[in-house]
């Protein structure tokens, strides 16, 4: 039994850990609920029936253990803020293993990317990420200063978020309070 978890071990190589979290993504992660809340009331309020629809389908099913590497078809869910409900474009992402329990993540087009690591942490896969516009530095979240939001385009900024696989086939990323003047963003990942 230890020859097998040594070997599994060598195989798997180094492993770095995630980044800690900066004490404002915590306070969100934290108000998790009460973002979630927030949005689903004004998407409900307000939305179209066919980006109901859609959000309908990106929350539906419960989450299961993650599997997630690959590529995925990814497009973000906008609840509350400036709109009540906005859908955007798909785009393209993509998901690799990086150790056991750890993924890296990295949103491949449009004009609001990212990049970052999905990890367990204390029983939930959390994003830790930097979201960037236009020309922007794609900066890595442990290298961003703390308390880092998006202020203007072209800039940077620390994204924290849950993850959640619900089949081979579907995810999503959930992002609690992620800029200013928007209450929930949801990336939605189908294959």
């Amino acid at each position: 039994m230890r020859r097998a978890l040594a070997l599994c071990l060598a195989v798997a190589g180094p492993v770095a850990a995630a980044p800690a979290l900066d004490p404002a993504d915590l306070s969100r992660l934290d108000r998790f609920d009460e973002a979630a809340g927030e949005g689903l009331l004004a998407a409900l309020s307000g939305g179209a029936q066919g980006d109901l629809a859609l959000l309908t389908e990106a929350l539906s099913g419960r989450a299961g253990p993650p599997a997630p590497s690959g590529d995925w078809s990814c497009r973000t869910i906008r609840l509350g803020g400036v709109a009540p409900l906005a859908v955007f474009a798909p785009f393209a992402c993509r998901i690799e293993i990086t150790g056991p329990t750890e993924w890296r993540f990295e949103k491949l087009t449009g004009s609001e990317r990212s990049r970052g690591v999905i990890a367990l942490t204390e029983g939930r896969a959390i994003y830790r990420g930097a979201g960037f516009t236009g020309d922007a530095p794609a900066g890595d979240y442990a290298d961003l200063p703390e308390g880092l939001g998006l202020s203007a385009p072209g800039e940077t900024h620390r994204q924290v978020a849950v993850f959640e696989q619900t089949g081979p086939d579907a995810a999503r990323l959930m992002f609690p309070f992620p800029v200013p003047g928007a209450t929930f963003d949801i990336l939605y990942l189908t294959r």
